[in-house]
């Protein structure tokens, strides 16, 4: 299972809120919602993210192993 607890952590540490995430740098709110949810998004959306953070991915997500294998 992937957590995007980290997300928001760093979104704070670099003083970047949800809403300059959809409005300065238009991410779309949808994508959002499925973040908060701990949902299934594009990796192009986190090197998005990385790039407007100033981060890497280990400063976003974190994997928790569980039962989901192909």
């Amino acid at each position: 299972m992937i957590k995007y607890d980290k997300l928001w952590e760093t979104m704070q540490a670099r003083g970047i809120t949800q809403y300059d995430l959809y409005t300065r740098y238009r991410m779309n709110r949808s994508q959002l919602n499925r973040l908060r949810h701990d949902r299934n998004v594009e990796v192009n959306t986190i090197d998005k993210l990385c790039n407007i953070l100033n981060c890497r991915v280990e400063d976003i997500m974190t994997h928790y192993p569980d039962d989901n294998v192909f």
